[in-house]
């Protein structure tokens, strides 16, 4: 019995969403030593906010040119925009985990007011939001990369695939307001 990849695609989801939730949670909770890091130096871990501001911003272009792309039969260039917002997303995510695991979370330096009414739950639906983009995305990239063009048109791919490109743009918008609040405004 031949098993592909094509035929697992759900349980693929599962097992690489709940090892990419476990690596997120792991650095959150500090169950990954810094020591065990690369130590960079303090200018770059200073950036990385303001690089991850930059790959969200780009996110939020090329999100809605891959979906206009695909509404309009360009596949070759939906796939490439898509691969490339799944490049700048890995990259955003290895730069905010690297510094969650040096330096922790960032304290809210603005009113309490705001940080209670505006900034606690932007943020909590930012997380939610990305959380629950991580298995919808590794389903539509393993529907798009196991199937010919053809079968990807009659899968669920165009259906979750409208989901999760609505739900990682507003998580990407609500990243970059919380950058806002913690960098900008205050």
């Amino acid at each position: 019995m031949e098993l592909r990849v094509s035929d697992r695609v759900p349980e693929l989801t599962a097992l690489l969403s709940v090892v990419s939730l476990a690596a997120v949670f792991g650095a959150v909770g500090g169950v990954v030593p810094a020591s065990l890091l690369p130590r960079a130096p303090d200018a770059v871990v200073n950036a990385i906010p303001h690089i991850n501001a930059v790959l969200s911003t780009t996110a939020l272009v090329t999100i809605p040119l891959a979906v206009r792309a695909a509404r309009r039969g360009r596949i070759g260039r939906h796939r490439a925009l898509m691969v490339t917002t799944l490049g700048l997303f890995a990259a955003f995510l290895a730069c905010y985990l690297y510094r969650l695991t040096l330096r922790g979370t960032t304290a809210f330096p603005g009113p309490d007011a705001v940080y209670q009414y505006v900034y606690l739950p932007t943020l909590g639906v930012h997380i939610l939001l990305a959380i629950a983009c991580v298995p919808l995305l590794y389903y539509v990239a393993l529907l798009a990369l196991t199937r010919p063009i053809p079968a990807i048109r009659d899968s669920l791919h165009p259906r979750v695939g409208r989901v999760a490109a609505s739900l990682w743009f507003i998580s990407f918008l609500l990243g970059d307001v919380v950058y806002l609040l913690l960098y900008v405004v205050y």
